[in-house]
């Protein structure tokens, strides 16, 4: 291990950390759609693209989740490209370290986040930008060096994306193996990791989903008691996804209906759901020090929650995990966090139409909060986007029924699903990194 004194406490952890943001220049300057440099509305459809045909597009979707839903037009972020989020590990006196850097995001709410080692769109690797080389990617394409611990494709918000999936990994290079931390980077240590998951907006949502396999780093771990089966979980997800109603077709972005498209920006005519708006960029880290780019910003604070219970203070969580339906999502449903939302959306409607289960969150008294952080979501896409990411132990009288679409199963049967791409959704995996046990994953 060279580049650096690895970190393992968390004041040693700030000061690296504002070192980082002193060294570097940040500017995010909003600018008018219209006024992006290499972005341009397509005088036919109206879609966002950049000149190069890389990075993504902005274009409309009609979607449909059935009768109780019904049917929405919205714009939605075209991105078919695979990046890599992959995190480097290497263990020092049998502790696991990871390599991570500090990254900038120019829609990251305080500019700098802990990023994996390498967080890349395939735009970004190949160099469509003609920037600099992503750092550590060797050992990330073939051919690799180091254990694969971790290998699947994910998805992202469904809100947001359609059908956009990452190649998510983790590498463990032998130990004594020497791998510099260049500037930006440093090696942390995982109780180290666990404890800045507790800090809000310092652990970056591509972080969150790569560590979310840090268990696999473990091997297979021992069955805990469980209130179903992996076959019975299986078949009842294997329901929902027969069940459950999802259609969708891209359309034009100027055929999405209750959206205006000025020159500054795109919003809903209710200012509700989130606007597109733009930004000029220069970050000296980078690998591209100047760039323009359109962000989808929400326009509120969303909530992520898990319900959760356990049957004695060494066991397992059961978590009430939901199978959700998103206009993006690429395989009808995955599964959910118990409540995944933004209750800002929800305000106008009657009690029976919100959410199911988001008012035992919004009301649970702090005795039964037992993990309560805010964190943003992926700054290279999104703006100012913040979740308030909770665990709430249900009380001893919570109704034994449930809706058809929830299910109870511990935290490490949600875990197993991680391993297999599009069965746990972006937030869920979040949250399972932040719910790792202080000892083994």
């Amino acid at each position: 291990m060279t580049g650096g004194t690895p970190l393992e406490d968390t004041a040693a952890f700030l000061r690296w950390f504002e070192e980082r943001r002193a060294a570097n220049h940040y500017r995010v300057t909003p600018v008018p759609l219209d006024g992006l440099d290499g972005w341009r509305f397509d005088p036919v459809t109206g879609n966002l693209g950049h000149r190069s045909g890389g990075f993504f597009t902005v274009e409309g979707i009609e979607a449909s989740l059935g009768e109780d839903v019904g049917t929405w037009t919205q714009p939605i972020i075209i991105q078919d490209e695979i990046g890599i989020l992959g995190i480097l590990v290497q263990r020092f006196g049998g502790v696991p370290y990871c390599l991570m850097q500090a990254k900038m995001e120019p829609g990251n709410v305080n500019t700098l986040q802990l990023s994996p080692t390498v967080q890349a769109t395939r735009s970004n690797y190949t160099r469509v930008h003609r920037g600099n080389a992503v750092p550590y990617l060797e050992f990330f394409v073939d051919p690799r060096r180091g254990r694969r611990v971790f290998d699947a494709l994910q998805s992202e918000q469904g809100s947001w994306f359609l059908a956009k999936r990452n190649r998510n990994m983790i590498v463990e290079v032998p130990e004594g193996a020497e791998v510099p931390a260049h500037d930006n980077f440093r090696w942390v240590s995982l109780p180290l990791l666990k404890d800045l998951l507790r800090i809000d907006n310092v652990v970056n949502m591509d972080s969150r989903t790569v560590l979310s396999g840090l268990p696999f780093l473990y091997g297979e771990q021992p069955e805990a008691p469980a209130p179903h089966t992996t076959a019975e979980i299986l078949s009842w997800f294997t329901e929902a996804r027969s069940s459950h109603v999802l259609e969708r077709r891209r359309i034009p972005l100027n055929q999405v209906k209750g959206w205006s498209r000025g020159p500054e920006r795109i919003e809903h005519e209710r200012g509700a759901f989130f606007t597109v708006l733009g930004v000029d960029v220069e970050a000296s880290s980078r690998e591209v020090a100047r760039w323009s780019q359109p962000l989808l910003a929400p326009v509120d604070r969303g909530v992520v929650a898990f319900l959760g219970r356990r049957s004695g203070p060494d066991a397992d969580w059961q978590v009430l995990v939901h199978a959700q339906s998103e206009a993006g999502t690429s395989d009808v449903v995955e599964m959910s966090p118990t409540v995944n939302c933004v209750p800002g959306n929800y305000a106008h409607l009657p009690a029976g139409l919100r959410p199911p289960f988001l008012d035992h969150v919004l009301s649970a008294p702090a005795s039964r909060i037992r993990f309560d952080t805010v964190l943003s979501e992926e700054g290279g896409r999104f703006h100012a986007a913040e979740n308030r990411y909770l665990l709430v132990e249900v009380p001893d009288d919570f109704p034994d029924r449930l809706p058809a679409d929830f299910i109870w199963m511990t935290r490490r049967q949600l875990t197993g699903f991680v391993r297999y791409g599009n069965h746990v959704n972006v937030v869920a995996r979040s949250l399972l990194a932040c719910l790792m046990d202080q000892g083994n994953p």
